[in-house]
């Protein structure tokens, strides 16, 4: 009886966690701020138009410094993409928007610190934050150190594979 109610918590959490997918993979409608702005040019009377425009902008200014709206453009979503690679982050779909279908497969960082862990493997701080974590106990010809270039590539199955200054790569996760 107890197995029946853990696969149905089970499938529960696997339907919620499903839904975000869902809903980043559906068109989104523009913010209504953004809306009233294009609104206005089905307006004909150039005065109407202009006070139209006036009112729109001044509420579309207002949301974006009260937080209601965000506006990101084709930099700033390539940068929030780098910095999110080796995250599973479906709700993120929106920074893609407007772009070709091509994914980010590879980052290039380099080293701030290095560390190991107590099963030997390594653990490099990147100069952008990132954490990254050696998995497979490969053992390194040569350590890394602050400087070094590192090369993280997606793998199969949604791992990842680091190169460390150029020596055969080491699979590795994202700790942060």
């Amino acid at each position: 009886m107890r197995t029946i109610s853990i696969s149905a918590g089970a499938l529960t959490l696997a339907v919620l966690l499903a839904a975000p997918i869902a809903l980043a993979d559906t068109p989104t409608a523009r913010p209504a701020a953004v809306q009233a702005v294009v609104d206005c040019r089905k307006l004909d009377d150039n005065a109407q138009r202009l006070a139209c425009y006036d009112k729109a902008v001044a509420d579309m200014t207002a949301a974006e410094d009260k937080g209601d709206l965000v506006s990101l453009d084709r930099g700033q979503r390539q940068a929030a993409r780098r910095q999110t690679f080796g995250f599973a982050l479906p709700t993120l779909a929106f920074l893609d928007r407007g772009e070709r279908s091509e994914e980010l497969d590879r980052v290039t960082q380099t080293v701030a610190s290095t560390s190991r862990d107590v099963d030997g493997n390594w653990i490099l701080r990147m100069q952008d934050g990132a954490v990254w974590r050696q998995t497979d106990g490969a053992v390194l010809s040569r350590d890394p150190r602050p400087g070094s270039v590192v090369v993280i590539k997606k793998a199969a199955l949604g791992s990842f594979m680091m190169d460390i200054d150029g020596q055969p790569a080491v699979r590795a996760h994202r700790d942060n």
